[in-house]
């Protein structure tokens, strides 16, 4: 495969270039200086908040693009890119939907912070990973009248797409419904997508699709696949994501990503 025109990296977070414990790799870190010396630029894609994404890459947060809340927000180190809110008056109309649905818990996610009414402790400590900035509130509608909203994040312990996803379809028209993940289903505005979020990074740095790379694994990686002529599912990729992404790579836990990286860089 010739990489020799690729100029942009973009990497989905869980279940692509995090293992399932959550981590990055110290040879990812390594292959990335080796990345900075041919002039490639990484870009992180994320349905996370900036927060917890940069926490994961703390050592070049700086000299990285991060995609945040599923395409909601673009930065570079402390510039915003990209802002895109969802319409106040539709998370006003959702949340008391999203209140009916047993066993699921909504996330306000906005600049800075995230807002959570539950009151049930296993979702709390398994939400932080992905959250590091947060508040617990009693009514998550007052934030709702006050804050802006970059998408309403939503988690089932048993899964999204079975129990969630039901409920909301109806707003589909008027909103971007993405599952993200076996548990998680996120709402935001239509244009909130990490391939218009992508579309602002490369009109940024005047990159092609054809000198773009991606790597992906679930649902909310769609977008960003269709604007790379790269696309890589990994093993463990959602089946939808297998049959459109052009490549294949091994699993997170097998080091997919660094595997097609070090290709890149030894060309």
């Amino acid at each position: 495969m010739d990489f020799s025109q690729i100029k942009l990296v973009v990497s989905d977070m869980d279940g692509t270039l995090l293992n399932s414990k959550g981590e990055v790799s110290k040879q990812f870190f390594s292959l990335f200086k080796k990345l900075q010396e041919k002039n490639i630029h990484f870009c992180a894609a994320s349905g996370r908040q900036h927060n917890s994404i940069v926490s994961k890459l703390a050592t070049i947060e700086d000299e990285i693009y991060v995609i945040a809340e599923n395409g909601g927000v673009v930065k570079q180190g402390k510039t915003t890119i990209l802002s895109q809110f969802l319409n106040t008056q539709k998370v006003q109309e959702i949340i008391p939907i999203l209140r009916t649905i047993a066993g699921a818990n909504m996330v306000l996610c906005c600049d800075n912070s995230a807002y959570i009414e539950s009151k049930d402790e296993r979702f709390i400590n398994l939400f932080q990973e992905y959250y590091h900035s947060f508040q617990q509130v009693e009514d998550v509608m007052e934030i709702a009248k006050t804050i802006p909203v970059f998408k309403i994040a939503v988690y089932h312990f048993d899964s999204s797409e079975k129990f969630i996803f039901p409920v909301v379809q109806d707003f589909k028209n008027d909103v971007l419904l993405k599952i993200s993940g076996q548990h998680w289903l996120d709402i935001s505005d239509e244009k909130a997508n990490k391939g218009n979020a992508l579309k602002a990074v490369q009109k940024l740095l005047n990159v092609t699709k054809h000198e773009t790379l991606v790597f992906g694994d679930y649902h909310n990686d769609i977008e960003m696949m269709q604007e790379s002529n790269f696309s890589f599912a990994m093993k463990n990729a959602h089946e939808d994501i297998k049959k459109i992404a052009k490549y294949s790579t091994e699993s997170n836990n097998n080091f997919g990503v660094e595997m097609v990286l070090e290709n890149l860089v030894n060309q």
